[in-house]
């Protein structure tokens, strides 16, 4: 068993010994309430309600679960002022799911709002994107830059700007939608892209890059590897290569939607992006599991441009660092 707290089981036990609390005070319990009860349950509802969502997790994400979060306390805000409060005796108590309701929902709502379609923070969980982006860096993305998406479906109703090659894009990971996956777009509808002996071409043209010195990787022991700066799009952005690694490992290339579209051989690949679908890859070039062995991103799996690293624990120089 691996260190650490299982926040998981701690949040089943919590929210579990919340429920258990609540129903003994609805159906058992007798009398008034003491005090100390009264402090207990105060606490024992927002636990319960943060449990709650966060089980509803493993099935849904989380706009889902703030939207349903939102809509539920709405409903009991809104249910007792109509229909319950106007019953209530003069100066009786609130009930205590009411008033957290109360509190809960418009924080929810702007919550929901402004990661809906202002900006989306997000973790960056692996090295696939060095140098541009470390683990453990807190980044947002910019959910408008390729137009008002809706809610949860994520479907587009107004354009605003197109992805573009050379952009770092967040988006659902096309394998399980329900995991968010950060990479650099290298192709667009049409595009041909072929990646050989370490070099990128994008519609049989070489893309520009030139030697940077080289990246010392404190995650494998300060081992110096080459860097390079790679031009896609409009800037140049950071990009590294690990001479030993193959340019594709063929045995772990699944069988993807449009995968016809591509052609893999020892020395790499050459894929046609179709229509509707943009063709990603890691600035960790040769350390990334991206298009080349999953596929292509439909352009409703697109979350957002990423634009800039808020925090990193670990090393706070990086705070306010612009991801080109």
């Amino acid at each position: 068993m691996q260190g650490g707290l299982d926040w998981e089981l701690i949040a089943l036990v919590a929210g579990g010994a919340s429920a258990a609390l609540i129903g003994w005070d609805a159906a058992v319990r007798k009398g008034p309430r003491s005090d100390t009860l009264k402090g207990v349950l105060e606490i024992a509802w927002p636990v319960l309600f943060i449990a709650l969502m966060g089980m509803l997790l493993k099935f849904t994400d989380f706009s889902a679960v703030l939207l349903l979060a939102g809509v539920a306390t709405g409903v009991i805000w809104l249910a007792d002022a109509k229909a319950f409060a106007p019953k209530r005796a003069e100066g009786a108590p609130e009930p205590i799911v009411v008033d957290m309701a109360r509190a809960f929902f418009p924080v929810i709502v702007v919550v929901f709002l402004i990661r809906s379609f202002w900006v989306e923070p997000f973790k960056i969980p692996s090295g696939s994107m060095k140098p541009t982006l470390l683990v453990g860096d807190f980044i947002l993305v910019n959910k408008y830059t390729y137009g008002i998406r809706l809610p949860v479906v994520n479907r587009k109703v107004l354009e605003v700007g197109e992805v573009k090659r050379g952009d770092v894009v967040v988006f659902r990971y096309p394998v399980d939608p329900s995991v968010d996956y950060i990479k650099r777009v290298v192709g667009v509808p049409g595009d041909r892209v072929a990646y050989k002996g370490k070099m990128l071409s994008v519609n049989g043209t070489p893309v520009p890059v030139q030697a940077s010195g080289y990246y010392t990787d404190a995650e494998l022991n300060f081992v110096r590897l080459p860097a390079f700066t790679e031009k896609l799009g409009e800037k140049p952005h950071a990009m590294m290569i690990v001479p030993p690694e193959p340019v594709v490992n063929l045995s772990q290339v699944r069988q993807f939607p449009h995968r016809e579209n591509c052609e893999y051989n020892d020395d790499g690949f050459t894929c046609t992006v179709p229509p509707g679908h943009y063709f990603m890859m890691g600035d960790n070039r040769d350390q990334s599991a991206d298009s080349r062995y999953w596929g292509f991103v439909p352009d409703d799996h697109i979350k957002g441009r990423a634009f800039l690293v808020w925090m990193n624990f670990g090393d706070l120089k990086r705070i306010g660092n612009g991801i080109e």
